[in-house]
């Protein structure tokens, strides 16, 4: 007779084979009633709604969004096309946030139907889909991303509703910025007789500095015999002004995000001291703080260290394969990567300190941080040499986080455009908020960005003047929350007031 283990086992290869076949959304019937119930039961399934369940983590604590968040739009795709066939698609506004590189988890996800019926989903934590009986655009004005069925570009840019334009300024200009030129556009107001649309599309291309596609829409139409009046419907000037296509909407994302935070962030930070003047003072500082730091930095990422295995990793008096000390490797191996990511990360400072641009140091030596602080790990044989080459190969998902980081190609179009904003930033607070935000924002690597991000954020500091902060343990969950609230919503206020709150502890 097979034990509970082997059971459990064969259980876990019929949810591996079902997730080699690309399959999220598990159905009843995709598993027999013995394999479902001893998979939920161990917590590697999830019910997410009567009949339907995600693949989740073992261990995870009741409220956790993790791995329903990991799996919404994989989920959703699937559920939909069980429900509807071909006969669905997301709204328009919704095909322009996903095509724009936004791929936050809705609060309610609108899809349109030929169903004869609005009906209402409740889906975990809050999240819902509303599916209403509406009209779908034409095949050749349809596109699937990822299982997701969407308005294309041009489609989705004429359907959206006016409003869309204020309330979600950020993905419409990203939207608009990959629109290469007038003539798909053209070609559906022009048989829609769409005048009203033209105009407004015309306003929001010269609102972000595209006047040649806004000129060929109004002199397209006009010749075409249309009393065409172009209206801005924008409610504020673009902050990037795009004088061409860009390559991606990712880019065009963040440089939009910078630009629109950063007048919020000057309002909030304190004044920048100014480059140290005591260079070996401030520094000496950073050695003095390094214990507290490592403690909280590496708690608020979970491990669990204390003070005592600190400073034996910092001397040298450490062995992770000594059953009469360390027998945690996992917690051990993370001090001892955070000491060497740490003296990585004081010589870029003294090289910053001494007047050398903040943002260049960090594109240089950001990959470098990385590497010392999995290198024990690798000695270790608990990760490959190849897990150090760089930025991830594949998907991550941020614990709590309706935030979805950009995919993998995404990522090597982002990381220079980020270091580009980061040198060419003339505001020191700016650097500060928006380097650790915008590093995390992108995730570029499987491991370790909120430790990079907190380095990253204090190398900023030192250029600035201000003091190396700590992030306390004690303040984690608010510390999460006001970066949720600038990668979900775009506020930055809550981080700002948060980073500065630090600041003035420590200087007080």
């Amino acid at each position: 007779m097979a034990t509970p283990s082997e059971k459990l086992a064969q259980s876990l290869q019929v949810l591996k084979e079902l997730q080699d076949q690309g399959v999220t959304a598990i159905r009843s019937r995709d598993l027999s009633r013995t394999h479902r119930e001893r998979l939920v039961q161990n917590g590697f399934l999830q019910e997410v709604i009567k009949g339907w369940y995600i693949p989740a983590r073992p261990g995870e604590q009741t409220g956790d969004t993790t791995s329903w968040y990991a799996s919404f739009w994989a989920f959703c795709a699937s559920y939909l096309d069980t429900r509807f066939g071909k006969d669905w698609c997301l709204s328009s506004e919704q095909s322009l946030a996903l095509q724009a590189g936004n791929m936050t988890v809705p609060k309610q996800l609108l899809v349109r139907t030929k169903k004869d019926t609005n009906n209402l989903t409740a889906l975990p934590h809050g999240t819902s889909l509303l599916d209403i009986r509406a009209e779908l655009p034409s095949p050749t004005d349809t596109l699937t991303q990822d299982g997701l069925r969407l308005y294309t570009l041009p489609a989705a840019l004429i359907a959206c509703a006016p409003g869309a334009f204020t309330q979600n300024p950020t993905d419409i200009r990203a939207a608009l910025s990959m629109v290469a030129d007038g003539s798909d556009l053209l070609e559906r107001l022009l048989e829609g007789g769409h005048s009203t649309i033209a105009g407004r599309l015309a306003g929001a291309f010269r609102n972000i500095g595209r006047g040649d596609i806004a000129d060929n829409i109004i002199g397209t139409m006009k010749a075409a015999g249309y009393d065409v009046r172009e209206n801005d419907p924008f409610d504020t000037p673009s902050p990037v002004t795009f004088s061409k296509r860009e390559r991606s909407p990712y880019v065009s994302r963040i440089q939009l995000l910078w630009q629109r935070m950063r007048e919020d962030i000057i309002e909030e930070m304190p004044k920048a001291p100014g480059l140290p003047k005591d260079k070996a003072a401030y520094l000496k500082q950073i050695d003095d703080l390094y214990t507290s730091d490592a403690y909280h930095s590496l708690s608020i990422e979970g491990y669990r260290v204390n003070t005592d295995l600190i400073e034996r990793v910092r001397t040298g008096d450490w062995n992770p394969d000594n059953d009469d000390g360390d027998r945690d490797h996992r917690n051990a191996l993370a001090a001892r990567g955070y000491w060497q990511a740490f003296q990585a990360v004081k010589a870029s400072i003294e090289e910053i300190v001494n007047g050398e641009n903040a943002g260049a140091m960090i594109r240089r030596d950001h990959a470098n941080w990385y590497r010392e602080l999995f290198a024990p790990s690798v000695t270790a044989g608990i990760l490959r040499p190849a897990d150090l080459a760089g930025y991830r190969n594949g998907p991550v998902y941020i614990r709590q986080s309706m935030h979805v980081p950009p995919n993998v190609e995404a990522v090597r179009d982002l990381m220079p455009a980020f270091f580009d904003l980061l040198e060419q930033e003339e505001e020191p607070g700016v650097r500060v908020v928006l380097g650790h935000f915008i590093f995390v924002y992108i995730h570029p690597y499987m491991d370790g960005n909120g430790r990079i991000g907190r380095f990253l954020m204090n190398s900023m500091m030192a250029a600035a003047g201000y003091p190396w902060t700590i992030i306390p343990l004690d303040t984690r969950n608010d510390y999460m929350s006001a970066l949720e609230s600038a990668s979900t919503d775009q506020d930055i206020k809550p981080f700002t007031r948060f980073v500065a709150s630090l600041i003035e502890t420590d200087c007080s």
